[in-house]
């Protein structure tokens, strides 16, 4: 069970230091609020997505997509 919680604990971290590297203006609050904020979010949580066994590049790219168009594809 703390596996699980620390596999997603450090999934958000990592697509906010992702979203820092995308948009250098940006700062780590407003980084962490498009995470927490995003129905990607909500995906990395549900555990039966499984998103947080996935590679942070890989979730990125479902934030990114979400972020861009608004949804969650």
């Amino acid at each position: 069970m703390m596996e699980k919680i620390s596999m997603k604990a450090d999934m958000v971290k990592n697509l906010a230091l992702l979203l820092l590297e995308k948009h250098a203006d940006w700062t780590m609050e407003q980084a962490l609020s498009a995470v927490f904020n995003s129905d990607t979010y909500q995906k990395v949580m549900n555990e039966q997505t499984h998103l947080y066994y996935q590679s942070p590049r890989y979730v990125f790219s479902f934030l990114e997509e979400e972020l861009r168009t608004g949804k969650f594809s």
